[in-house]
């Protein structure tokens, strides 16, 4: 299901609230060597648990960075355009039929691919992911895409608005790799669903009854 909503505005992020969305992806992947979840993951998994049931988790949304990217988007879109020839129509974001993940491309294209920028603001980004070529910390959004919206492609744009420099990345679908994300994201959200229960019953039972008239 598609809501056309816009990056960063206060609808986008209740329609983002107690969902499992494409930039985290890498955080619920995460283990530690023994193949137990990270930190960062069961930390994500709390922080969902936290909003299905009415609370509030700490923001991810409102730092620098992000609303650079956020600023620097158009322009992006725009040079992609004019680079390839593509004409990419604006998406707003998607929610599984099941209510339990979330994305919000930065575009389609055709029928077949999804762009999704990233905006190189801090210097070590800048060098792991253009100068030494490493864009996996992106991949498992990017596979998201693939998996969740059937797309057979996902052209990564790595834009450096300072240095007026483009690079793109064309990501091509591939089933196993999909096929694992998919069995840890799922495994993921019964971890998700095992908290909220926790939570739920840790409340109820530490609720105080309400004082009866005299």
């Amino acid at each position: 299901m598609w809501l056309q909503l816009d990056q960063g505005s206060e609808e986008w992020l209740t329609a983002r609230r107690g969902k499992i969305t494409g930039s985290r992806f890498k955080d619920a992947r995460e283990k530690l060597k023994g193949g137990q979840p990270s930190k960062a993951c069961l930390g994500y998994a709390m922080d969902i648990a936290r909003e299905r049931i009415g609370g509030s988790a700490p923001s991810k949304f409102q730092n620098a960075a992000m609303r650079t990217g956020q600023e620097q988007e158009p322009f992006a879109r725009a040079m992609y355009e004019a680079r390839t020839g593509h004409m990419v129509d604006e998406a707003g974001f998607y929610l599984s039929d099941d209510a339990v993940f979330g994305l919000s491309p930065d575009g389609l294209i055709d029928d077949d691919g999804v762009l999704e920028i990233k905006t190189m603001v801090s210097s070590d980004t800048l060098f792991t992911a253009v100068a030494d070529g490493d864009v996996s910390a992106y991949m498992d959004q990017c596979l998201g895409y693939q998996w969740l919206l059937g797309r057979k492609w996902v052209d990564l744009v790595l834009w450096c608005p300072d240095l007026s420099h483009m690079v793109i990345h064309r990501i091509h679908r591939d089933e196993n790799a999909i096929e694992a994300l998919e069995a840890d994201l799922m495994a993921f959200a019964k971890l998700v669903t095992q908290y909220e229960t926790t939570l739920r019953t840790a409340i109820q039972s530490t609720t105080e009854p309400a004082l009866e008239a005299a």
